[in-house]
């Protein structure tokens, strides 16, 4: 298979687990009480790295292999919103999650997942588009 064909499938993978986080999985948090919002973030974590890092991580790597190959609008755009992506992920997502995780006063963070999240929901379904339509 060649680096496009890779590269698409990392994509349509981020896109689909991400429309499951937005639609499906922040807000089902909203439901649980406190504590048992904390103790299923804390099974759940873990368990949905094993399918999140792969995907995020292979995403990256491919968009980097890809801008060295050949610096051009889609290469460099698709970078650039993976980057963007990367940042939203670890500077807004993971702290947000770590105050759950320790117990901390969860009030209103699931609230906050879903809010926040449509931005990275949207962003991670034009990256799909942008390498479909230039693949």
């Amino acid at each position: 298979m060649n680096l496009e064909i890779w590269r698409l499938l990392f994509d349509f993978g981020m896109v689909v687990l991400i429309w499951l986080v937005q639609l499906v999985i922040y807000p089902g948090l909203c439901y649980y009480s406190t504590s048992d919002v904390v103790n299923w973030h804390q099974k759940y974590t873990p368990r949905v790295s094993y399918v999140v890092m792969p995907l995020m991580v292979g995403q990256l790597v491919i968009a980097i292999i890809q801008v060295t190959k050949s610096a051009e609008l889609y290469t460099v755009f698709s970078l650039s919103a993976v980057l963007i992506l990367w940042l939203s992920t670890f500077i807004q997502f993971v702290p947000l999650h770590s105050k759950i995780s320790q117990s901390q006063n969860c009030d209103g963070i699931p609230q906050k997942l879903v809010k926040r999240n449509w931005l990275r929901t949207i962003l991670w379904t034009l990256v799909f588009f942008w390498s479909l339509y230039f693949i």
